[in-house]
């Protein structure tokens, strides 16, 4: 088996993973995905697709990230390890779409506008 790769995005995240024939291994950014997400949550977020098929100790995963936080990079990794499954066998598609594990999360910061301190807010008002 041939490696596959895969993106996935998430706000500012941009995660590249390759999936390949192994025993369970996951490395991001060239550390143990132990101690690159140290919070047990975030851990679970982004191994979920492989935990619903029951894949977990079957294929290693490397992962090259940049960009964001670390849920917006847990969330790019989450898509791109769901894409490269999907590839992997077409099968594996319906549960994961399920979880809505497959959709592109498009929500991402909204820019600054000029004349206001933020996106939105504006500048105390007051009428005297």
């Amino acid at each position: 088996m041939e490696m596959i790769n895969t993106v996935g995005r998430r706000k500012a995240s941009v995660a590249r993973v390759y999936l390949m024939k192994g025993k369970g291994d996951i490395t991001i950014n060239g550390r143990k995905f132990e101690d690159y997400f140290p919070m047990a949550n975030i851990q679970q977020n982004v191994i979920d697709p492989l935990v619903i098929l029951d894949l977990k100790s079957e294929y290693d995963l490397k992962v090259l990230v940049t960009g964001g936080g670390f849920k917006g990079q847990a969330e790019a990794i989450r898509l791109g390890i769901s894409r490269a499954l999907v590839k992997l066998n077409e099968d594996y598609k319906s549960p994961l779409k399920e979880k809505k594990y497959m959709t592109r999360d498009a929500r991402v910061v909204e820019r600054k506008k000029y004349g206001k301190p933020k996106a939105r807010k504006s500048f105390q008002f007051s009428k005297r």
